[in-house]
């Protein structure tokens, strides 16, 4: 009985300078790695990144003392679904505690998705809503103009991407973040390629943008490219429904509706506008989106096709013809 009390005893002495141990190692290692080190340096949450890979990461960069005991505070605290996505001032200084709720709030950068086929004015009212810039300003009619005098006329060059943009940036810091993502994403050979083609830079984004708006699928945006390209270079009329969308936007949204009209009239037809390509002949005047890689790359390396004529039906599937009597037939079928 005493060898039982005994060994009891000396079992919970053990146990408890264990867990005396355990919470002075945690202790230890919640305090700031370094606290005379005031620098600070942007650490980086991506989208979807799990604690462990955080905490790691925040290791690594030497912002804390251990991963483990970082993660262990997270989920006593049960921050682990708090932690946000974006860019944030971190310093050796700082506790594991203060990072962790650093990373909590106060993200320097938010997260803007542009997709493919957005016109200048999307963009602008996509920022507007993301909190990059202050309430006076996302409210001011004078800033609203000179942001969409700006983007407009970078039509066609801002590219679409998820980008993480810092809060307070100015517009035309924005800008330069749009502007330098596309001349990364669009190589010097493709302009060479084109250059061979007697196709300027200008041209294929005007050329890439009605691909954008025109083809839904990537399988048809090559041969809808090449059917474009021909009939521009022959000169015959392009009788774009898109650019006629487009020439309508900035109407159809003063009344409500949205940027691109889906239902086209006869009178919509007749809109005077240099982007109207039923009433001018030749490319519009600009580019009518920003069109995404793929209907960029399907401009320069368009699919050599016998067809003049193309239509999408409701479900977005194109039918091609070689004749206008064949493009005639394919309406009287699928409309």
């Amino acid at each position: 009985m005493k060898l039982f009390l005994t060994l009891l005893i000396f079992g919970l002495i053990i146990g408890i300078l264990g867990a005396a141990s355990a919470f002075a190692w945690w202790q230890e290692n919640l305090k700031a790695l370094d606290r005379a080190q005031k620098d600070t340096q942007i650490f980086v949450v991506q989208k979807g990144e799990s604690l462990k890979a955080i905490a790691l990461d925040l290791e690594e960069k030497k912002l804390i003392r251990s991963w483990f005991a970082f993660s262990l505070l997270v989920r006593k605290e049960g921050w682990q679904n708090k932690i946000q996505a974006g860019d944030f001032r971190l310093s050796p200084s700082f506790s594991a505690t203060k990072i962790a709720e650093e990373l909590q709030h106060g993200t320097l950068d938010v997260w803007v998705t542009i997709p493919e086929g957005w016109r200048s004015e999307e963009v602008v009212e996509e920022l507007l809503k993301s909190g990059i810039w202050n309430e006076f300003q996302s409210q001011s009619v004078g800033f609203k103009k000179q942001a969409l005098d700006l983007f407009n006329k970078n039509n066609g060059k801002l590219f679409p991407d998820t980008y993480l943009i810092p809060k307070g940036s100015t517009t035309e810091q924005v800008l330069e973040i749009f502007l330098r993502n596309f001349r990364q994403k669009i190589t010097g050979k493709w302009w060479e390629e084109a250059a061979k083609q007697d196709i300027s830079p200008d041209q294929v984004l005007v050329l890439a943008s009605l691909v954008e708006r025109e083809a839904k699928y990537e399988n048809d945006r090559p041969i809808v490219a090449d059917i474009i390209r021909k009939r521009w270079q022959e000169k015959i009329p392009l009788q774009i429904d898109a650019t006629v969308q487009y020439a309508l936007g900035e109407s159809t949204k003063s009344q409500g509706g949205s940027w691109w009209k889906k239902e086209l009239t006869g009178d919509d037809l007749k809109i005077d506008s240099t982007y109207n390509t039923y009433l001018y002949p030749g490319l519009p005047s600009g580019p009518i989106c920003n069109p995404g890689l793929s209907a960029i790359k399907a401009v320069i390396f368009s699919t050599k096709t016998p067809y003049y004529y193309y239509l999408s039906d409701k479900s977005g599937k194109m039918h091609y013809a070689k004749t206008l009597e064949e493009h005639n037939e394919n309406i009287r079928k699928y409309f």
